[in-house]
């Protein structure tokens, strides 16, 4: 409830009026407002009026703007203020659009009872309000506000000295990592996290070499004072929050690192009014310890994102097999990041093999996966201390699972020892067996979503409160036995005993009604209104201070109770943080395994060599969009790099060129992220850094063509490949004129092959290329296969040794429907072109002999000038057709008609 002057303010602006009384002078109110704005400029403010949050002046234009919701105004203040509101029961909706266009919120909520700042100060008292959180993109905890199947991350970097560091965490799960960059590493990064608020200090946004990657995610960045990263303090910080006098248990961070995570740690603490969630310790990543893959080639093949920015059609959402949100988090965590150590991924593929191989097993695993809520969001929630009642019913069901699945993984009675990797989850789930009973028997079968009006214990848990529970509602029987007892006394049968937070308990009747109440001093009046008369009696007031200290005991009681829960879990936080964590572990594993099984995919074999081997390879996205449209299987290709390191690979567009090429990327992705791959045989040296680049696109915000985007991507290709990469090329050179882009395609194939020293797939319509292979001694060409049949093109999708001798672009272009006058100029020109000694001669003569062509009819099509168009007389076979209608002809009839339109036809 709002304090005297703000509900009356609250109830006439809702109204569009407003409050009598105002002057220029800022009310209490008002004042209050203006202090606590003040302290949080950057944020619109939710300052807590009784059920409604309500912004004023700016931040009113704003809200009213961005959610869609009424401006109003609010009394005088030199003027009248703008003032909008939202209810607090559906606040989290309204947050959650207004964090996805940007803006950050300070939730001021009231931190007394108005009841209770009347006895301090009197009528004109001014509720107590603070800020209890600031809610920030990267803050976000609540499962209404985020995506259950990804990571929401919020980034630091931070700079000391030459050195940078980059430190991410999610709040929502307690992740928590670190990683030492470059500022030309720093772009790569930054794709793989994909933080939703990025910390950095002032200084940083001003450095010239780093301006592009901060445009890129300037929608995340928060700039803060310099003196917010000091490493001095970030330390004492960290140390403190994880209770340590040293973070050398942690790892050797650099200072730069120790910047980053303490200030992060710091900024979230911010942002949480203190009650900071359980975090991970963090976690040191080391550069070359991930597969690096850049912001192009992630969007190039489509790695967590389909070409719409969605999960739809992209890698992840084909191979998620997961059935818990923790576990799809960690998948896309690994195909994000996939690692580079053979041992690691052998580690990954041992536990998907595993499961590939025991059947049962795996089925009864995902069954129980399938019955686990989401842990991990649940306990940051009760850590940060804002949890529901269904929260602790999640960690019950949770670790009730992980039970369950430890004895599954025992390995014992009859099934076999699990893998290293499996048996390490196993132990992680731990034991919870009496939390899960003290739990199962504490809940309530159907709980609320909020503990603030009870509901949360079962019958029988705690005697005392039942006792408590059984006065409260034996009171409520009483209510309702006098509720009847008035009816039958004054004979008014619609007589109702009503309750409200203002009047307490009241008798009601209509006005006619109260007219023929007995005047016996039984009812005593409250209140008049327009359809109802309220009246209490002395029976009833004592019966309400009965009820009232019953359920105010039992709500205390409970409340207390609930707690003492909510304690044992956060006293437990590791051991059901590292269960959470297994859960994850065991449903990426099992979720890949099931998805092997049922694509059929093989194991690879990763090496410490730079072969790249795959027989029979196939597109995995492609693969799977065929099955589903059922339009036949997807042709395997193979792709041997040893000897001959970099392919030139020609033939026509619509081939099957760039899916060739992506199919290839994609399958070393997935082996090295510890996943079964699409291939009869994969065998592939460990790729340290993937490059891509195809497909064509401008990027017109920073005035770049789409030959300059090409550039771009290329360029950072060229100077950063090396011996272990792969990189995967597509018509380099064609956004500008032809020699110049044959000249830069040439030049960058002798660069990947001189300099590079790569592995590499390198598609053009440059037939020109392929006498590099004659001095080149690892490149090999190799063609997309066509078959020419009656005059048409037949795409076969296969790939093979040798160079194609022809593009067919003119019959692409027919099948793209273009005009049959434009096909047949565009194949004498190209006639001309191939037979003429002197290009440039047969190109002016071509010139002078341009052909007019007619308007185009109703198909597209033209006719030359020098050419009549066809007659528009229907023929002989055409009059005959128009005559029959064939719904009416027998069989006999219909052969009948197919001998006379032959006959027809013969004698035209």
């Amino acid at each position: 409830m709002p304090d005297s002057a703000a509900a009356s303010s609250n109830a006439q602006a809702s109204n569009g009026q407003p409050p009598n009384g105002q002057s220029g002078a800022a009310t209490p109110m008002m004042a209050q407002y203006n202090a606590i704005r003040a302290e949080h400029p950057e944020c619109l403010l939710f300052y807590r009026l009784g059920d409604f949050y309500e912004l004023f002046h700016d931040d009113a234009r704003i809200a009213a703007e961005a959610l869609d919701i009424a401006l109003t105004k609010r009394g005088q203040q030199g003027e009248s203020i703008p003032m909008a509101g939202v209810p607090v029961a559906n606040a989290e909706s309204y947050l959650a659009r207004l964090i996805r266009q940007g803006h950050k919120v300070a939730i001021c909520e009231q931190l007394e009872d108005p009841a209770d700042a009347k006895k301090r100060a009197g009528s004109k008292a001014v509720v107590q309000r603070g800020v209890t959180r600031v809610v920030t993109p990267g803050t976000l905890t609540e499962d209404e506000l985020l995506d259950a199947r990804s990571h929401n991350h919020i980034a630091a970097l931070s700079e000391v000295g030459r050195e940078l560091a980059l430190a991410w965490l999610d709040v929502s799960t307690g992740a928590f990592a670190v990683q030492g960059v470059s500022e030309g590493e720093l772009a790569t990064v930054l794709a793989r996290v994909e933080p939703g608020e990025l910390l950095l200090p002032e200084k940083l946004t001003q450095r010239e070499g780093l301006f592009e990657t901060f445009a890129e995610w300037k929608a995340a960045l928060t700039p803060l004072p310099g003196t917010r990263f000091d490493s001095a303090n970030a330390r004492a910080t960290l140390q403190e929050t994880f209770g340590v006098a040293s973070l050398d248990a942690y790892g050797q961070f650099s200072r730069a690192e120790v910047s980053a995570c303490g200030t992060l740690v710091a900024y979230v603490a911010m942002t949480q009014k203190g009650s900071l969630p359980r975090l991970d310790p963090p976690r040191q990543v080391r550069p070359d310890a991930v597969m690096a893959v850049d912001a192009a080639t992630r969007a190039n093949l489509e790695l967590t994102h389909g070409p719409d920015g969605s999960r739809a059609g992209s890698l992840l959402a084909t191979i998620d097999r997961t059935v818990t949100g923790g576990g799809a988090r960690l998948l896309a965590d690994r195909l994000s990041a996939p690692l580079t150590d053979p041992d690691a991924i052998d580690r990954r593929l041992d536990a998907v093999s595993f499961l590939v191989t025991n059947t049962e097993l795996r089925e009864e695993v995902r069954a129980r996966l399938r019955r686990c809520p989401d842990v991990e969001r649940a306990l940051s929630r009760l850590t940060v201390g804002r949890w529901g009642p269904r929260d602790l019913a999640s960690i019950r069901d949770g670790l009730a699972q992980a039970d369950a699945l430890r004895g599954l993984l025992s390995g014992g009675a009859g099934t076999p020892a699990p893998p290293d990797l499996l048996a390490e989850a196993a132990g992680d789930l731990g034991a919870h067996d009496a939390l899960v009973d003290k739990f199962t028997r504490a809940l309530a079968a159907d709980l609320p979503v909020s503990a603030r009006d009870g509901g949360v214990l079962a019958q029988g848990y705690a005697p005392e409160l039942d006792e408590l529970r059984g006065l409260r509602d034996e009171s409520r029987r009483h209510i309702a036995n006098l509720q009847a007892r008035y009816a039958q006394h004054t004979g008014i049968q619609a007589l109702k005993v009503r309750h409200n937070h203002v009047l307490g308990y009241y008798v009601e009747v209509t006005p006619r009604q109260a007219e023929n109440l007995p005047d016996d001093g039984t009812f005593i009046h409250r209140q008049t209104l327009a359809s109802a008369v309220r009246y209490t009696t002395t029976e009833l007031g004592e019966l309400e201070q009965k009820l009232a200290r019953a359920g105010e005991k039992a709500l205390a009681m409970e409340q207390q109770l609930v707690h003492e829960l909510v304690g044992e879990v956060t006293a437990r936080a590791e051991a059901v943080a590292a269960a959470a964590r297994a859960l994850a572990e065991l449903d990426v594993a099992a979720g890949l395994a099931e998805l092997a099984v049922a694509r059929n995919w093989s194991r690879p074999r990763i090496t410490r060599d730079t072969r790249f081997v795959l027989r029979q390879g196939r597109h995995p996205v492609v693969e799977r969009a065929l099955d589903k449209a059922d339009e036949g299987p997807f042709v395997a290709n193979d792709c041997v790099l040893d000897d001959s390191r970099l392919w030139l690979l020609t033939g026509p567009n619509m081939a099957g060129k760039s899916t060739y090429l992506r199919q290839n990327a994609l399958i070393a992705v997935l082996a090295q992220m510890g996943a079964y791959v699409p291939a009869e045989r994969a065998e592939i040296g460990a790729v340290d850094r993937l490059f891509s680049r195809v497909g064509a696109a401008d990027d017109l915000a920073r005035g770049r063509s789409t030959f300059m985007v090409e550039m771009v991507e290329t360029a950072a290709i060229l100077n950063q490949a090396g011996p272990r990469s792969l990189v995967i090329l597509d018509e380099i050179g064609r956004g500008t004129a032809t020699f110049d882009g044959l000249s830069i395609a040439w030049a960058c194939v002798e660069h990947l092959h001189e300099v590079n020293g790569c592995r590499g797939l390198f598609a053009t319509h440059y037939h020109e290329l392929t006498r590099l292979a004659a001095r080149l001694d690892g490149l090999s060409c190799h063609t997309m296969r066509v078959k020419e049949w009656q005059g048409e093109v037949v795409f076969l999708h296969e790939v093979v040794p040798g160079a194609a001798d022809r593009s067919y672009g003119i019959h692409v272009a027919k099948l793209a429907g273009l005009p049959r006058a434009a096909v047949e100029r565009a194949e004498t020109v190209l006639e001309t072109l191939q037979t003429s000694d002197d290009q440039m001669s047969g190109l002016a003569a071509l010139a002078d002999d341009l052909p007019l062509f007619a308007a185009a009819g109703p198909e597209g099509e033209g006719a030359s000038a020098d050419q009549p168009a066809a007659s528009s007389q229907p023929s002989a076979v055409e009059q005959r057709l128009a005559e029959i209608n064939p719904d009416d002809l027998t069989p006999r009839e219909a052969l009948e008609l197919v001998y006379a339109l032959k006959g027809l036809a013969d004698g035209s």
